[in-house]
């Protein structure tokens, strides 16, 4: 049995009021990533909508929330 001084404490509930907004991230000008890439492929497919290939990391995030709320895909 291991004791309660070797467990790790458990990580934080996210607070969502805390997350900054895309417009405010220090790389939110650079290329979208990979991931965001990708899955803005998969949601524009099931959208139906054509998704912009050039976006910034920041312009992705909000497309990303956009087309979540239009797939259902929205946590």
């Amino acid at each position: 049995m291991s004791s309660r001084r070797n467990r790790k404490p458990k990580a934080p509930a996210r607070d969502r009021s805390r997350i900054k907004d895309p417009s405010e991230w220090v790389t939110g000008d650079e290329p979208m990533t990979g991931a965001q890439e990708s899955y803005l492929g998969t949601l524009g497919r099931e959208a139906g909508e054509e998704v912009e290939p050039d976006l910034s990391k920041a312009e992705a995030s909000e497309r990303i929330e956009e087309l979540q709320e239009k797939t259902g895909r929205k946590p």
